[in-house]
């Protein structure tokens, strides 16, 4: 039985699938417009910690994740300009030359924290045909409406607005004292479709003329697209859940007239030397800068597991040179296990180690069960249930100074043999001989050799 804190319900509750043990989670991604940072980062390991810890515990698990390369204006409520143009202006690059730029960046630092991305990863321009389907929707319901500026949605209509965040929508409403906008029924109202001036450099048909989506839009659209009306888990930051998780949930359930998340989970901040991590303070780091200082990827993977995600988590080197001590600790320990010859019963550290992840993704209890077991005598059970373990941790074991090149292409292989294209899985296979290393394949993995 797996419990995960429910931010709807305030509470822990038991997640049970609308479909058996098959599970259907979205996720918030990226916004594509700079170098995501390590408190972004921290959102993508715990969207991955979930995953593994879904499969772990046996369920079958489908994942969404939008990536925003459209209408996420400066502010979250609606305010300023698209975050795309700005980095356009920034770097004298097309809005989609800087979303292709970013989003390939995003995806190979996923691949070096060793992040099991969803099996869906969606571009907001790719679904323009289906937010326009979806904004009709709502207006036929009488959830929306039309202005100058564009469409938008009437909260006044939704009575359970506020219902994530707990704010009381009629209070505001009746304390809200200046109109900022003279045509929206409410200054609260949020914008769906904008209608964009003729110099604007990404727009997109509609019914309403030429324009392109606001920000809340997408997330509700693409999970609709591959989930329907029902989806089992929504994740997101914690920074997510006054604006744009309020507005997802009045959009679909407003579409809908019915719930269509079932189950919202929020992580929270990452801190810096126990303040605030932000861009205009110039303390934020990317994975870069980490390696810089001497801390691989992987360091910081570890340091994740070592707070629990609903807790506020403070990033500082003595901190991160805990993580990267322990996790070197934990590699040779797990080296010598391989070829121990003492008999261990690991049935309990297994027990307790399934209660910790399946309650809450309690991380740092699952790690304190881990360690203990390593104290053991040096025993091949112990290492055998390590392995197992290890498909929630993701840790890489076997680092022989192998190049990141063929790591990389060795992991793409992989995964190519898991989606069974075994066509690209032998190119890559000769490609990485090519360049004079090997693969042996194994029930649990692979090993990568040098020729």
């Amino acid at each position: 039985m797996v419990k995960f804190y429910d931010s709807l319900q305030r509470k822990k509750v038991e997640i049970e699938p609308s479909n058996h043990r098959y599970i259907k989670m979205y996720t918030c991604g990226p916004t594509v417009y700079y170098y995501p940072h390590i408190g972004n980062w921290r959102a993508y390991l715990f969207m991955d910690n979930i995953r593994r810890v879904l499969r772990y515990c046996g369920y079958q698990i489908e994942g969404v994740m939008n990536i925003t390369d459209v209408g996420h204006l400066t502010s979250d409520a609606d305010e300023g300009d698209d975050k795309m143009l700005v980095a356009s202006e920034r770097e004298h690059k097309t809005p989609w030359e800087i979303a292709k730029y970013y989003t390939d960046v995003f995806m190979r630092d996923a691949k070096r924290l060793n992040i099991d991305l969803p099996e869906h990863v969606v571009p907001a321009t790719s679904v323009m045909s289906e937010i326009v389907e979806f904004v009709k929707g709502l207006i036929a319901r009488g959830y929306a409406y039309e202005t100058s500026k564009g469409i938008y949605f009437e909260i006044s209509k939704f009575e359970d607005y506020g219902q994530l965040s707990g704010m009381n929508i009629k209070e505001k409403l009746a304390g809200a004292r200046i109109e900022v906008d003279d045509e929206k029924h409410s200054p609260y109202d949020f914008v769906l479709w904008v209608k964009a001036p003729k110099e604007h450099i990404m727009q997109w048909d509609s019914p309403w003329g030429r324009g392109y989506p606001g920000w809340h839009i997408e997330c509700s659209v693409i999970g609709d697209k591959y989930f329907g009306d029902t989806i089992d888990i929504h994740t997101g930051g914690v920074d997510h859940k006054t604006v744009h998780h309020e507005n997802e949930i009045a959009q679909s359930n407003a579409l809908y007239g019915k719930q269509v998340v079932k189950h919202w989970m929020h992580l929270e901040f990452l801190q810096i030397d126990n303040g605030k991590m932000g861009k205009s303070l110039g303390n934020t780091y990317t994975l870069d800068d980490l390696e810089e200082q001497g801390f691989e990827p992987e360091v910081y993977r570890y340091f994740y597991f070592m707070a629990h995600y609903s807790k506020q988590q403070n990033f500082n080197r003595d901190a991160m040179e805990g993580a990267k001590n322990s996790l070197k600790n934990l590699k040779s320990s797990v080296s010598e296990h391989k070829k121990g010859t003492a008999s261990v019963d690991t049935t309990e550290y297994e027990r307790q180690f399934e209660e910790a992840v399946a309650d809450d993704l309690n991380m740092p209890k699952a790690l304190a069960v881990v360690l203990r077991m390593l104290k053991e005598p040096k025993s091949a059970d112990v290492y055998k249930t390590f392995l197992k373990f290890n498909e929630v941790l993701g840790f890489d074991l076997d680092n022989k100074d192998i190049p990141k090149e063929i790591e990389n292409l060795a992991r793409d292989r992989w995964q190519a043999k898991k989606d069974r294209n075994f066509e690209l899985a032998d190119k890559l296979r000769k490609e990485i001989l090519d360049k004079g290393y090997e693969i042996k394949d194994s029930k649990d993995g692979y090993d990568i050799n040098k020729i």
